[in-house]
């Protein structure tokens, strides 16, 4: 069954790479950004362009859509502003729009983001009260925890784990991009929240493991 996805933040690095995986899969790849300027770049990896900004109204973008792929992130500018309040936005948007699925791509430490180091305590923070604030809402959801993100290519194996380590390793994007779009497909997965590293198991098969706890 082809599923019409909005993959908020299309335009980063792991979101281009869900876009990409999306697209090959047959689905629609419902491309969110936020500059104009972007939308040739995200169509041309097979996205269906929506400009929307994750601050403001985001109500035609999750329009028609299915699920909701959340891979947008502020880089460090304004984390409580577009990690934890855009999430929320886009979250409450969903549950509007009547949209069941949502895959959330938050960050190993969340958990417990004063034993992380300083810099990234308030990001750490952010993404913890977004996760809490998905799990609390009506829709089914799977938060994904990656440690530190890599550019290099992916190898299509990971480690997947309740409570891996802040320190523990990292992981390339593409992989991360490619469990987000896997899990999407797994209902098991539905109220599920894990960390993720590069590891040795297969994408499918590591996430097969996480259900059955």
């Amino acid at each position: 069954m082809t599923r019409n996805v909005l993959v908020a933040g299309a335009h980063g690095q792991v979101g281009q790479h869900v876009t990409e995986l999306l697209a090959e899969r047959g689905d629609t790849a419902r491309a969110m950004v936020r500059d104009p300027d972007q939308t040739d770049e995200v169509e041309a990896l097979g996205g269906d362009p929506v400009v929307a900004d994750l601050t403001e109204d985001v109500a035609d973008a999750v329009e028609g859509c299915d699920a909701i792929i959340f891979a947008a992130g502020s880089g460090g500018e304004d984390v409580y502003g577009v990690d934890r309040d855009g999430a929320i936005n886009l979250i409450d948007a969903a549950e509007d729009a009547g949209i069941d699925r949502f895959v959330m791509l938050s960050s190993m430490g969340a958990d417990d983001p004063e034993s992380g180091p300083d810099a990234l305590e308030d990001y750490l923070i952010a993404k913890a009260e977004a996760d809490e604030y998905l799990r609390q809402s009506d829709l089914q959801e799977t938060i994904v925890r990656p440690g530190e993100l890599t550019t290099d290519s992916g190898t299509g194996t990971v480690e997947v784990g309740d409570d891996i380590g802040l320190n523990a390793g990292n992981i390339p994007r593409e992989d991360v991009a490619r469990t987000l779009v896997v899990a999407l497909e797994h209902d098991e997965l539905i109220g599920e929240t894990f960390e993720l590293l590069s590891g040795d198991e297969p994408i499918e098969e590591a996430l097969e493991t996480i259900a059955p706890r």
